[in-house]
């Protein structure tokens, strides 16, 4: 091993503050050569399968040659321009792609940085539509609050974190400065379960409770993932949608996660067949390329939004619009219905069910589930995080668990013998005790 390699590494333990570690005691990182398809290659020379899509983003696989044509053909053109009163066409054109593609209704679209932000603007789209029509009807802006469900997450920004579960969540500690949102105990009734109407008894009382100060309602359809990859029953959702009706609350849906084909629909929304009021997008909306995330409403809200006492909404990210990420997602969303998607998830999770459902059979894990492209399996201990990612390195595999969890959601163009790879090193570090945290 070089010295420029454990340099680098030096560095970056000392200086570099990566995500969800701490400064003082870092989790280890290792260094990442090169990657394609669906391998990383470190710089000490493994090559690794891919299992977490680069944090559900990598839609395609890396170093994809369309998507990496798209950049370059656009970077002769230009990467960015300012999206205040320009616009260009990779914009243009994934608009109407996302129009298009999203449920019927969701005509107007709103570019920004990251899926976290989208979520920022997908509140404030509901707060500001709220206080300009009761301007308009000269009442008091009464509806100032977002009820949601717990085990719920939503990102890390501000406003992102107040509706995120205030107990089980990454945020307990900004309790005191974050806004206060209402939460509802989350969904019971899994995917597969037969349903049962009291399982919204809770949500139902709450909105009866609290309507009148309601703006919206926000909740990440059929999947909870940092919550706990729990899938949830589609008609759970669907009663979500009459109770937003019924008490006049705008609909919010998360699909940064979901999007793109990842639970067996393109957008998970369609399980229950309905059509929000706001949802958000990002991850796999560039193919894991580059960051990108849109917010889409209806032409209600946008309207009431313009017409209101502001004249416009007040949002306006430097890099919106960026015509690099716009051309890349554009190259993504071909590339999807080039390839089948819904083929290739489908070869995912008829694989994930003959391969990883049996995990949960081991007398360490509680649960093993499938849907779509995910496959999680939860355990009846946390994981050692250090421990169990070096050991998976040495298996040959990227998988990134978290909590109790350990999951992967491959990306799409991954074969069964990448899969077969991929399980085995789950089951195999489910029989080590060093991988565990015993209580």
């Amino acid at each position: 091993m070089n010295k420029k390699y454990t340099d680098l590494l030096d560095f970056d333990k000392n200086h570099v503050w990566h995500p969800y570690t701490s400064m003082s005691s870092p989790l280890p990182s290792y260094l990442v050569d090169s990657a394609e398809g669906v391998h990383i290659k470190l710089a000490s020379g493994e090559t690794l399968i891919d299992g977490m899509s680069s944090w559900w983003s990598v839609l395609h696989g890396y170093n994809h040659p369309k998507l990496n044509a798209a950049l370059v053909e656009q970077s002769t053109k230009m990467s960015h321009v300012m999206f205040g009163g320009l616009t260009h066409q990779s914009a243009i054109d994934l608009c109407e792609k996302l129009i298009r593609l999203t449920p019927q209704g969701l005509d107007k679209v709103f570019l920004s940085d990251s899926g976290s932000v989208s979520v920022e603007v997908a509140m404030k789209m509901a707060l500001q539509y709220w206080q300009s029509k009761e301007g308009q009807n000269k009442s008091n802006n009464s509806k100032t609050k977002l009820l949601t469900v717990r085990n719920g997450y939503h990102g890390d920004t501000f406003a992102a974190m107040s509706v995120c579960d205030p107990v089980t969540g990454m945020h307990q500690i900004f309790e005191q400065v974050l806004m206060k949102s209402y939460f509802a105990p989350a969904p019971t009734i899994e995917f597969n379960q037969a349903w049962q109407p009291k399982d919204t008894e809770a949500l139902a009382a709450l909105f009866e409770q609290h309507h009148n100060e309601l703006a919206a309602f926000i909740i990440e359809p059929i999947v909870q993932g940092t919550g706990g990859m729990r899938f949830y029953h589609p008609q759970y959702l669907k009663a979500c949608r009459k109770l937003c009706d019924q008490y006049d609350v705008l609909m919010i849906v998360d699909e940064i996660a979901t999007g793109f084909g990842r639970t067996g629909k393109l957008f998970a929304c369609e399980w229950a067949e309905i059509s929000p009021d706001i949802m958000c997008l990002g991850k796999t909306l560039t193919g894991g390329y580059i960051t990108l995330a849109a917010t889409l409403c209806t032409e209600e809200i946008a309207t009431t939004i313009s017409n209101g006492e502001a004249g416009c909404f007040m949002h306006g990210p430097t890099f919106m619009g960026n015509a690099l990420a716009c051309a890349v997602a554009n190259a993504s969303i071909e590339l999807l219905f080039e390839n089948n998607w819904q083929q290739q998830v489908s070869v995912i999770e008829q694989a994930l069910q003959g391969l990883l459902t049996p995990l949960a059979r081991h007398e360490r894990v509680k649960d093993a589930r499938v849907l779509g492209t995910i496959g999680a399996v939860e355990c009846l201990n946390s994981v050692n995080v250090a421990t169990i990612q070096k050991r998976f390195v040495e298996l040959g595999v990227w998988i990134r668990p978290f909590g109790k969890l350990i999951y992967i959601i491959p990306p799409l163009i991954i074969n069964t013998e990448q899969l077969v790879s991929l399980v085995n090193a789950i089951a195999t570090v489910l029989d080590e005790d060093a991988c565990f945290l015993i209580d």
